[in-house]
Order: C-alpha cells, then structure tokens, then sequence
C-alpha cells in the first residue's frame, strides 16, 4: 500500500478521540489543554487512556531506577563472589569456578528471553516484574538458609585460603536449586523493567521522548550504582568468610525494591500485552508460503493494512511498508480470495492466509536485527572475564593496604565507576569535546558506532590485562610465593578500560535494540542485548574447556591451572583479545550493511488518545 494514498492518521482516527481540548470562554473562545492524555497508546492502571499529569513521568521513573538499584545490589552480591564461594567452599577449581560462573551468567542472561516473550505476549510488563521480581526474593532467602545450614562446614571456613569441608550431593543441588532460581527471578524481569521504565514517558511528546532516551542511560547507572555497593560492603564481607549475613542483606534489599515498586502500581503507565510474537510471525511465514507463486507489484501496492484503530494491536502503531525481504510481502498480498472473504459482510482476514503490512514488518524488523545481535555474542566474553579471571588473577596478587587486605573483587569498582561516570558526563562533556575536535556538525556518533568503538577499547583492556598477567607473573617466579608480590591496583587500567567499553556498548545495545523493534515487542528488543550477554557467557566457558583440553596434554598444568603461577593465563586474555577483534571486523561489516538498511525508517500514526 503507498502511503502518500492512505487516509491521514487525524482522519481515520477522528471518530475515537477523547475530547482533551474545551474551549475556555473567558479567553475569547481560545482553545485550551486540560487533562492531556499520552498519544502513544499507553493507558493507567483501570485501562484508560493515560493522563500525563497524574501518571507516568520521573515520578514513575525514578521510583523505578531506585527499585533497579536495590534489585541489582541483592543480586551483585551473589554474583561478584561466585568464584570465590565455588572455590573456598565448594572446593572446586579455578577452571571450574570460572565454568560455573559463566553457565550461570550465561542462564540468567537467557532467561531475559523468556521474561520478555511472557512480558510482550501475555502477562504485560508490570506482573512480569512482580512475578519475579517474588522468585526473586525466593532464591535469595532458599540461598541464605542453605549456605547457613549445610555448606559452610567447619565454622570459620570459606574465607579465601580456607576450603569447607566437602559436601554432599544434596547439598550441592540445594546450592545450584538457590542460585538459578536467584537467575531467573533477576534475570527475566530486566527486559520487562527497563521497557516499563520508558513506558512512563511518551514518545509523541518531544520532551518526554527526550527523557525516555536518557532514562536508558540512568537504568545502567542504577544497575552499576547498586553493584558498586555489593562490591565494596558486601565483597569484603564474603572475602571474610561472612557469606550467611551479607546473603541476608542481599535478601533484604530485593525486598524493599520490590515494595517500593508496587508501592507506585496506581501511578503507572501501561501497554497491554499485544499476544504471542511467535504466532504472528508464523502467521507470516505461512501465509507467505501459500503465495509463493504469486507474482507482487515493483512499487509495493496491493498490500493488505487495516486503517484507523483497528491497525492497532493493544496500542502498537502500525508500520508502514519497506523493502527488502520481498518474500514476506506476499503474506500482505491481496489475492482475489481474499477480496472475496471482505468482502463478505466485512469479515476478518484468517491471518494465517492474509496478514497486514505491519504484521509483516515486525518479522522483517527482527530479521534485521539478528546478523547484528550475532557479531555482539562473542564480544560479550570480554566482560564475563571481569567477574571471573580478572578476579582470580586479582586473588594471586599483593592485596595489602597497610594491614588491610583488599577483596579482589573489589577492584571491579573501577570498572562501575569509570562506566557510571562516562554514562553521566556522555552528553555534557563528551559529545561536546568530539564535536570540538572532529570540527563536525554536533551529530553525536550513532549507536551502531558507539557499540563498534566499545568492543575496540575492550579489546585493549584485555591486552592490557594480559601484558599485567606477565609482570605478575615474573614477580611471582622472583618471590617463589604462590602470590605474587605484585600490587593489585596494576589492574586499575583493564579495569576502567572495560567499564569505558561497557558504558559504550551495553547503554548503546539497549538503545538501538529499543529503537528498532515494533511496539509490542519493546521487551524482546532489550532481551536480544541480554541473551547476547547469555550466548557469550557459555561461548566463554566453551572457549576455555577447549583451552584447558588442549593445554593440559603431556603433563602440563594448562593455562588457567588451580595455581596461577604455573599457567598462563596471559595467553588466554591475548587469544581473547584476538577473537574479539575478529569479531569487531565481523561486526563493522553487519553493522555498515544495517545502516543502509535503516535508512528505510519505519513510520507510525499516532495512537487514539
């Protein structure tokens, strides 16, 4: 269907608009704003139209950042220590711990999936976020109890250097049960929290628009900010041997997030649930194969598309056409059965052999997305090894300060810091001094491009993380201890190096995957950043099993031995380094070809007010 020939968006809308304007007499009959709803379809909580003065906005927004806040601290304090508790008290091995941290990560990365496919298809984004945000809460205190009543054996033990005694299966599964319960409970909700955080602003408002930009930006900061309190109060703890008592405060700030955030549950802004994706996107594939052997017209006419509220989906806009993948077009073709079944008494379509243009353009929409969100799987390792190997490299080094001994992870407070700084001085000193030195107009770099310039600065924080491996190492062989005399502050720079990358490429993954899905599938967008994360947590536990399989023949320790000193575990951050810049090239070559395809901008009507 042209465009240029449809109805404009005010005139097939016209019979369903609320009345927001009156006329003020007293003003000589000048028309007046009272009550103005958001125009992009969201709704409050009884399923009206949304009113901007009394829902959604800051209020609604921060109230939301500071739940993300609180929900990340309780589960950073799990996550930043893993290595740590799977070695000193599970007994396991450095290559062991640093598997069981990335199957773990990469599991709760994957359940985003599934929170954002039950988020956009049937329970909507608000109880996707109550319903776990609960499991949540669960997993931590089933955590608690079995770490206090079965796996910390002989009392005093699981500090470092101090193993527990071994324990049995049941025990063990107890302990896995806990954890991957705590994943899915943070894991699924993320997506459906951070897409129900820009609910709250309007996007047909310019200002609020804005605002939802910068509200992703503050959601990471939020996530950082409450890890940055794990790592420094609770990590020392656990370091200690402390794990019962800081496991119960991570409980207790799960559960004040979450009473925080129902406490707003009036004031919010809604998208109903717009039903399974899975569904219409099959409805397209087969509709498409019925038609194979229909001829479409070059300049895209006799595509089907409904007009007025009835192309809204719960609140979706509709999508107009595009080129490219020409196949799924024929899904929208209008045979002349089809005419003939309108035609009769006005009946609906079967969508299974004819589906609107909109329909068509979320698959289309998807499929673009997904040679892009393949090139950023393998780069996410880069940031799985700061929560593993850079924390085992850290534990092998000197952690004196005076006589304090500080907790090797820690040093990841670099890495929060140097990332919630850059996101908040981005715009106001950054940009600005680019625009300065580039002599260009003030056009900030896409977030394609900020997502290729983070994995070019991750990769040499790696380098950097593997020239830091030979210098502990050489101190190591001179002192002959099984630490090196090496301070850890030498990791300061691989550490800012990937809170910089970090800053760079998660903010900008969640800003392009948010801005390149439909309506109803905000939540998948966001999750398609997190699964990356998933994908490169198990693609980094596969690369060093191989590692170790290959480097542990003819008697050698391997790379990433029990002890260090007797590895090499420089040479797996440098072969890190060097599949990570493969990658890059990889994705430069992805991320060119999307451009011109995003040239093909999607436009959308404005939604019944």
């Amino acid at each position: 269907m042209d465009p240029e020939s449809e109805p404009s968006a005010t005139s097939a809308l016209s019979d369903n608009n609320f009345k927001v304007f009156e006329v003020d007499q007293s003003k000589g009959g000048e028309k007046r704003l009272l009550n103005a709803c958001t125009r992009d379809g969201s709704v409050d909580w009884y399923g009206k139209p949304a009113v901007k003065g009394s829902t959604g906005g800051w209020r609604c927004g921060m109230l939301l950042l500071v739940n993300q806040g609180l929900v990340s601290l309780a589960f950073a304090g799990v996550e930043v220590n893993m290595v740590l508790f799977a070695k000193s008290v599970l007994r396991q091995t450095n290559a062991e711990a640093a598997n069981t941290f990335s199957r773990w990560m990469g599991t709760f990365y994957f359940c985003s999936l599934i929170g954002a496919l039950l988020s956009d298809s049937y329970l909507g984004r608000y109880l996707t976020c109550v319903t776990f945000q609960i499991v949540h809460i669960i997993g931590l205190i089933a955590l608690s109890l079995s770490t206090n009543l079965f796996l910390l054996r002989p009392p005093g033990c699981g500090e470092i250097g101090q193993l527990c005694e071994p324990h049995r299966p049941m025990e063990v599964a107890m302990f896995y049960i806990s954890i991957y319960l705590i994943a899915l409970g943070n894991g699924a909700p993320e997506p459906a929290l951070a897409a129900f955080g820009a609910d709250q602003f309007d996007e047909e408002d310019s200002e609020e628009r804005q605002a939802k930009i910068s509200f992703y930006s503050y959601f990471y900061v939020a996530l950082n900010l409450g890890c940055l309190v794990a790592e420094t109060v609770l990590v020392y703890m656990e370091s200690m041997g402390h794990w019962v008592p800081a496991f119960w405060i991570c409980t207790g700030s799960s559960v004040v997030g979450s009473v925080l955030f129902l406490g707003g549950s009036f004031r919010y802004r809604h998208f109903k649930a717009s039903g399974n994706p899975i569904s219409r996107f099959s409805q397209v594939i087969v509709a498409s194969t019925r038609k194979i052997n229909h001829e479409l017209p070059s300049n895209g006419e006799g595509l089907y598309e409904t007009i007025g509220r009835g192309s809204e989906t719960n609140g979706s806009r509709r999508i107009l056409h595009t080129k490219g993948f020409k196949f799924f077009d024929r899904a929208a073709f209008i045979t002349c059965d089809d005419i003939s079944l309108m035609s009769n008494q006005g009946q609906t379509p079967n969508p299974w052999h004819l589906c609107t243009v909109t329909q068509v353009e979320e698959v289309k929409c998807i499929l673009r997305l997904l040679p892009v969100w393949l090139c950023t799987v393998p780069s996410s390792m880069v940031f799985i090894q700061v929560l593993s190997l850079f924390v085992e490299q850290g534990a092998a080094m000197d952690r004196r300060v005076s006589n304090f001994h500080i907790p090797p992870a820690s040093m990841t407070a670099f890495d929060i810091v140097s990332t919630s700084l850059f996101i908040i001085l981005y715009d106001k000193l950054i940009v600005p001094l680019y625009t300065k030195v580039t002599k260009r107009e003030p056009k900030p770099p896409s977030a394609l491009q900020r997502i290729g310039i983070g994995l070019t600065i991750g990769i040499v924080g790696l380098i950097i993380a593997g020239f830091v491996e030979r210098k502990r190492l050489k101190y190591a062989s001179n002192s002959g201890e099984e630490t090196s005399s090496l301070s850890i502050f030498w990791q300061t720079p691989q550490y800012v190096l990937v809170g910089v990358s970090e800053a760079f490429v998660y903010v900008s993954q969640m800003e392009f995957y948010s801005s390149q899905t439909p309506d109803g599938l905000k939540s998948l967008g966001i999750a398609l950043w997190m699964t990356s994360s998933a994908m490169g947590s198990y693609v980094a536990s596969m690369i060093l099993t191989v590692v170790m399989e290959i480097t542990t023949k003819n008697g050698q320790p391997g790379w990433v031995p029990p002890n260090l000193n007797d590895g090499h575990l420089d040479r797996f951050f440098f072969l890190s380094a060097g599949l990570t810049a493969l990658n890059l090239a990889l994705y430069i070559v992805c991320a060119k070809r999307y451009k011109s395809i995003s040239l093909e901008k999607r436009e959308s009507i404005n939604c019944a007010l």
